[in-house]
């Protein structure tokens, strides 16, 4: 008994050592998890990330694959199950229901033109005398890079012009005059940011918005773009100290994109002669700190949708801030996306917008909110924190509030949301295999439509997107269309 299973359990060992059999049936064929592969904006001379391609040999024999070649070979790189050079990745046999990791990356050439451009390659396996294909195509663009010593970059004055996106790895510090031409974009690495101590001008058009964004362009998984992740990079300062002539501030058709701070506007000063911030038509969005801060400011915000914040999406304090027609919507990360794309924790007591009138260390606030939507996922998304009710002398009128706690000394003709409110917005929700997105325009049965003040709307005939204001218009920066 014991000989018969000695022998049965060798022969079992003999045959587990024989070799695959490689089968040459032209009708045996590799599998791979991407047919094509498709790399979104590559920069010029750094290249990308790397992905992973799968091939696999679905069939019970081994297959050989004779040769793998590229097209062109000038923009893709390959690593095919630890070889990294084409020519020698020849005579690799796939046993049977086993597979191979390859990985690619691209790296672009420098080009002249100014718009992304279109690279093509191929990977061709050779198995049993017929070739198999996987697709390669990037889009290439040319950046101007600035790069500081020791992690800053100081200018005098500053120019950014749109003939071409910017890379900015470091802080960059500008001490004059920041001016920044329409259309043009700047990718912010990493722990990147901007000080301006002078004037700022950034005046994009509705078509061609300056944009400021991080510099990942590829994809935080296989349907998740990386742009959609927040504290990606770190904000925009603008600072005035106490003794310089105050600066001006106009920014307008500018997007901020999920950064740690978006825009935060400071001065030492505290009397009577502020800066001036105008903040027009403009997009603060999908930060893991605050939105828009200002303190010790006289600010115009016009037009803006500000939203998604982990901290407040508007915190004032010091300064006249005049509020009209803004979409100041709080519902960042859980339970509004099904995905951690945030790198904050959401607070529950911290409001979508905080009025701070208490620090004797800076100018007394003011600051009035007119035609605006204030709401988010919190109770109580508003908080005016003032020692006496009559000392504050702003106001809210035609606005659209989600909030427990404002007096209403000072405040007349708005709607207060209901527990049951839930249609206000087209969808307050990131459900990414749904590939829903966050949209702040209003949904057809909004509580927010045709409750503005009609009397403060005439100063703003069109909304953020160009849209004409109805005679009795909507709160918000975004006026409902039916589409």
């Amino acid at each position: 008994m014991k000989k018969g299973l000695y022998i049965l359990l060798l022969a079992i060992g003999l045959a587990s050592c024989q070799p695959d059999i490689v089968s040459n049936d032209a009708a045996l064929q590799l599998t791979f998890s991407h047919d094509t592969l498709l790399f979104d904006t590559v920069f010029t001379t750094i290249g990308t990330s790397t992905k992973t391609v799968m091939v696999y040999n679905p069939n019970k024999n081994a297959i050989n694959i004779e040769r793998v070649q590229m097209g062109e070979g000038k923009y893709f790189y390959i690593n095919l199950d630890g070889e990294n050079n084409v020519d020698e990745m020849r005579n690799i046999v796939v046993r049977g229901g086993d597979s191979l990791f390859m990985f690619v990356r691209a790296n672009i050439d420098p080009q002249d033109e100014n718009i992304p451009v279109l690279v093509e390659d191929d990977i061709a396996f050779g198995v049993n005398g017929k070739w198999q294909h996987i697709r390669l195509q990037a889009y290439g663009q040319n950046i101007e890079k600035i790069r500081g010593k020791n992690g800053l970059k100081v200018y005098q004055n500053l120019t950014l012009q749109n003939t071409k996106p910017y890379l900015l790895y470091d802080t960059v510090a500008v001490a004059g005059n920041l001016t920044i031409e329409a259309g043009t974009t700047i990718y912010m690495h990493t722990g990147a940011m901007i000080y301006a101590y002078g004037n700022v001008s950034a005046k994009g058009t509705k078509d061609q918005p300056i944009i400021f964004r991080g510099d990942r362009t590829d994809m935080l998984f296989d349907s998740v773009p990386y742009r959609m992740a927040s504290g990606q990079w770190d904000g925009i300062y603008l600072i005035h100290p106490e003794g310089d002539l105050p600066p001006t501030y106009t920014l307008d058709y500018i997007e901020v994109l999920s950064g740690s701070i978006g825009l935060y506007v400071y001065s030492d000063a505290k009397d009577i002669s502020l800066p001036k911030l105008t903040l027009t038509n403009s997009r603060i969005h999908n930060h893991s700190i605050y939105g828009l801060v200002l303190q010790n400011v006289d600010a115009d915000v016009v037009n803006c949708e500000i939203s998604n914040c982990a901290s407040y999406c508007v915190y004032v304090a010091g300064g006249k801030h005049n509020f009209v027609h803004n979409t100041i919507a709080a519902y960042y990360g859980y339970p509004y996306t099904n995905l951690n794309i945030h790198n904050n924790i959401l607070a529950d007591d911290v409001a979508a917008v905080y009025i701070n009138n208490l620090s004797k260390n800076n100018a007394k606030t003011n600051s009035s909110f007119s035609n605006c939507i204030i709401t988010g996922g919190r109770k109580n998304n508003l908080v005016v924190a003032t020692p006496l009710s009559d000392y504050y002398e702003g106001r809210f009128e035609g606005n659209y509030l989600r909030t427990d706690s404002l007096d209403e000394v000072y405040a007349k003709n708005n709607v207060y949301a209901s527990d049951s409110d839930s249609c206000v917005f087209r969808n307050i929700y990131y459900l990414y295999k749904e590939y829903h997105y966050y949209d702040f325009r209003l949904d057809s049965l909004s509580p927010a439509r045709g409750i503005g003040d009609s009397i403060v709307a005439l100063s703003y005939p069109q909304d953020r997107a160009g849209n004409r204001r109805k005679q009795y218009p909507d709160a918000g920066c975004y006026e409902y269309i039916e589409e």
